[in-house]
This record gives structure tokens, C-alpha cells and sequence, in this order.
């Protein structure tokens, strides 16, 4: 699934974008749940997330925000337990505070139906591409 390129209009306004939904793993009854989301923002300041269903005609308050984790550890958070030992926490969604230009990956494991890509807090800056493959 790809969006259209989405730019901020020249106003001060916060935005919020639910993409149409696409079909995740479960829909065609895979095993693995793995799927991976891509996008590529240019001087973004917002949220940008992953959502899911397992219903299969879902409403509004049947989706979910996925966990994401990264796979390569930038912009991931890190706990380290009383051994010492470093691990990554997953990211429920990537917020920018200031403007960010950027491509990044997340991989996330769900049976989900059906997923869709979430934009919040949208302040300025363009969204050039959101991408969901499972």
C-alpha cells in the first residue's frame, strides 16, 4: 500500500490522516504476521504510526496501534537491565518534534486483518511516502 504524497498547507493547523486500509497477513490466513512499513518525510514535524484489525469489517473503535521496532536501532529506545545488558524497546509510533527529513523501516509480527497508516500532530513538512508491505 502507498499513499499519496501529502504536503502541509502553508497555514497554521495541526493535521491527522488515516490512510484506506490494506490487507495484512491474516486476511489471507498467512502463519508468519510479519509485515514491514516504510516512509520518507521531508522537514516533518508529526507522529507517524501503523494501525490494525483483526475484524474483518472493522469500525472506528476496532483498530489498534501497532508496536513497531526498528531494525537497524536509529531512533529506537533502550533499556538496560541490572546485568548490564542493552536491549532495544519497541516504539509504539515515531513522533518529530523538529523538522525531520528521512526514510525509515519498521518491521512489526501481527495476524492483523487489515492495517492502515496513522499521521498525528501534523505541524509542517511532507509526508512523500507511506508504505506497507506483508
Amino acid at each position: 500500500m502507498s499513499t499519496v504524497q501529502l504536503v502541509h498547507p502553508p497555514y497554521n493547523a495541526t493535521l491527522a490522516y488515516l490512510s484506506a486500509k490494506t490487507k495484512g497477513d491474516g486476511y489471507f490466513g498467512g502463519s508468519s504476521g510479519f509485515h514491514t512499513v516504510f516512509w520518507k518525510i521531508t522537514n516533518f514535524i508529526g507522529t507517524i504510526g501503523v494501525q490494525g484489525t483483526l475484524v474483518a469489517d472493522p469500525t472506528i473503535n476496532d483498530w489498534v496501534d501497532i508496536t513497531l521496532t526498528s531494525a537497524d536501532g536509529i531512533g529506537a529506545v533502550y533499556s538496560m537491565d541490572t546485568t548490564g545488558v542493552l536491549t532495544t524497546v519497541a516504539v509504539a509510533s515515531n513522533t518529530y518534534t523538529t523538522p525531520v527529513t528521512l526514510a525509515k523501516s519498521f518491521n512489526f509480527i501481527g495476524n492483523f486483518v487489515w492495517v492502515r497508516a496513522k499521521v498525528s500532530d501534523w505541524t509542517q513538512g511532507t509526508v512523500n511516502v507511506i508504505s506497507i508491505n506483508r
